[in-house]
């Protein structure tokens, strides 16, 4: 894992996509961990929340399309992309930083090979000194994410052979070219026919 920036401060930072100073973002994550005093289980709380409790958009059957951590809050589901962008923004709210990962898929079923964008977080965890990658995607049709600092579980095994493959740099702030498509397409059949296949210029 490389983080995109040494300074911490950069995945702490709320900005139009990750606001987490929106008093509505802000106030789940103190609620959530008012009880809690170790970062580890702030962290764990919050990633497990995310997943259990918003459902991710196709899942849910649903058409509307979210980008913006507070957006994700209100409408109660996101993609992929989105679901991180409000675990970010929910960690950064209790000064945990966080960041942006992205994983190249093939469609599901697969289709000609066709190869996606998929996206969930890194963590960085001052208690340890290290960073992890959680995926906050949502546990169904056999995906069993988890909150692991022994041996990393995300939604999605790799097939190398296929394609697949994760992208190193753990970046600050999500994509150009995700945030783009989601703020593009009002309804999620329309996204899905035009989802990222890559990184841009990387």
């Amino acid at each position: 894992m490389n983080p995109a920036s040494e300074n911490l401060a950069d995945y702490l930072v709320s900005d139009p996509i990750v606001d987490w100073k929106t008093p509505e973002v802000r106030q789940v994550a103190l609620d959530l961990t008012r009880l809690i005093s170790s970062e580890v289980d702030k962290a764990r709380c919050l990633y497990e929340w995310v997943r259990d409790t918003i459902p991710h958009t196709n899942d849910a059957g649903l058409d509307v399309v979210t980008c913006t951590a507070s957006e994700v809050l209100r409408h109660g589901t996101g993609v992929c992309f989105s679901k991180s962008h409000l675990l970010a923004a929910l960690l950064r709210a209790v000064n945990i930083p966080a960041g942006f990962c992205y994983q190249v898929l093939r469609l599901n079923p697969p289709v000609d090979n066709e190869l996606v964008l998929h996206g969930f977080n890194g963590i960085y965890l001052a208690s340890l000194g290290r960073w992890v990658r959680v995926d906050a995607r949502g546990n169904t049709g056999g995906v069993n994410a988890q909150f692991s600092l022994d041996r990393e579980q995300l939604a999605f095994a790799m097939e190398p052979a296929a394609g697949e493959f994760i992208y190193d740099t753990i970046f600050a702030a999500p994509v150009s070219n995700v945030v783009n498509r989601l703020k593009k397409h009002d309804s999620r059949r329309e996204l899905w026919l035009d989802l990222p296949k890559a990184l841009d210029n990387i």
